[in-house]
């Protein structure tokens, strides 16, 4: 096989002598023009993205073909189980930890639905099993599998349908059904399905890229997921006094300080909206603390937890920038002179790691979720009644952040401006947190019951 790393790539145009609209990719390998026309332009651009990441990432192309040694892969597969290996190679380069893990999950979950009646079939918690630690990783990061996992791997090589069958809508049913059911039988939530639904579209995308499907097999068949429920639940928000008794609380939380090394983080949650990977990471050269008035934070970067088998450093939390914007964006974040406060105590008192991180672990390491956690649900017992215990308040750290978003609406605060602060678009903050908006209404009416009287 002849390949080249010389590689060009050029704008996506409309195919002009068409007369139903469509789309042409350009590009050279090794001087030789290419050319692929489309049906949509949506289609036209993931297969621009793909030949784009691949040239990025130094991944060697086909002379004959055109393609990415990836991609070249994935037309080559005949079974559903080879292109899924495939398509994963493909993706997991430029993919996000979480990403990864998500891929994963969805897959798992279809795979198994996709095959042949043959027998010797493993249980379905073999068969996950197998594919989550071993098959659905790229070559370069699959362990030896034992024995349990080998023969649940050998079967469903074996038993896998052949692509083409994805072009049958009762196939594709079965993997819809599938991805609607939790492992022991019960239904999944509606999120869950959404998200898993939306990995299968995407694998069905990339098998019409590659011209191995004629059309996305899902825009033929009615089958609607659950609705999934976005907006955040007003019961989980705490108000400006409970927030102060939790943060309290946390300080007499532990032995050695446990409780009061994270008070300062949680206070990064409600005063400043953080997410806990934007918390985590945060270092002191990020922050503007003034001796009185307001300060101010600079994010431009996330540590969210994940298991490290979909990490490229083999670190639980891998460094991310911030979610849905660019690697290098920042977003300033102004804090009031509470959190100034509190953040100068902190860095008096336990001050900070080489890397400047604010936060950091007993030894010094990235403070994991599991123990800040810890910390919180025995600061709710100190700081609430037995029923606001049980019930949704404040449940998670992360309600922290959905408090002070919802404090800054109600404040009436511009929603343009707490987009910005929060890291949200003005579309999703306002549709999140619809049912957060206390008092809205009786404002609405005065302002139409005073146009009325004038």
């Amino acid at each position: 096989m002849n390949t080249s790393y010389d590689v060009k790539l050029w704008a996506i145009t409309r195919n002009e002598s068409s007369k139903t609209p469509s789309y042409v990719v350009r590009w050279k390998v090794g001087g030789r023009p290419r050319s692929k026309t489309l049906r949509t332009k949506a289609l036209a651009e993931n297969l621009l993205s793909d030949l784009r990441q691949a040239a990025k990432r130094g991944e060697p192309f086909d002379m004959e073909t055109g393609l990415p040694l990836s991609m070249l892969q994935a037309k080559s597969a005949r079974t559903v189980f080879d292109f899924v290996r495939a398509y994963i190679e493909m993706k997991w380069p430029h993919a996000a930890a979480k990403t990864r893990d998500s891929i994963s999950d969805a897959l798992a979950t279809a795979l198994p639905a996709l095959v042949k009646e043959r027998p010797g079939r493993p249980d379905a918690e073999s068969l996950r099993t197998a594919l989550r630690k071993y098959a659905l990783l790229p070559q370069s990061k699959r362990s030896v599998a034992p024995p349990d996992a080998t023969r649940a791997i050998r079967w469903l090589e074996g038993a896998s349908l052949d692509l083409t069958d994805l072009a049958e809508t009762r196939t594709v049913r079965l993997a819809l059904d599938a991805i609607a059911l939790r492992l022991d039988g019960k239904a999944a939530s509606a999120n869950t399905i959404r998200r898993k639904r939306a990995v299968l579209h995407a694998l069905f995308e990339y098998a019409v890229e590659l011209e191995e499907l004629s059309a996305n097999p899902l825009h033929r068949i009615k089958w609607k997921p659950p609705k999934t429920t976005e907006t955040v639940d007003p019961r989980v928000a705490v108000n400006a006094r409970q927030a102060q008794e939790l943060l309290t609380a946390v300080t007499y939380v532990g032995r050695r300080g446990r409780g009061r090394r994270l008070m300062a983080l949680f206070a990064c949650m409600y005063y400043a909206a953080l997410r806990p990977g934007e918390a985590v990471a945060l270092r002191k050269g990020d922050c503007h603390l003034p001796a009185s008035g307001w300060g101010r934070l600079l994010i431009d970067v996330s540590r969210p937890e994940v298991n490290t088998q979909w990490t490229d450093t083999g670190d639980a939390h891998e460094e991310r920038g911030l979610k849905h914007r660019g690697r290098d964006d920042v977003r300033p974040v102004p804090i009031p002179p509470t959190l100034v406060k509190i953040l100068r105590q902190h860095i008096a008192e336990f001050g900070v790691g080489s890397d400047g991180r604010i936060f950091r672990s007993e030894r010094g390491g990235v403070v994991a979720s599991t123990a800040y956690t810890e910390v919180w649900q025995e600061a709710r017992k100190l700081a609430f009644t037995p029923a606001q215990v049980a019930s949704p308040l404040a449940r998670r750290p992360y309600d922290l952040r959905h408090a002070a978003v919802s404090l800054w609406l109600n404040a009436g605060v511009s929603a343009p401006d707490v987009a910005e602060r929060a890291g949200h678009s003005v579309d999703v903050l306002l549709r999140v947190y619809a049912k957060c908006l206390d008092g809205q209404q009786e404002i609405a009416n005065g302002r139409i019951a005073d146009a009325l009287g004038a």
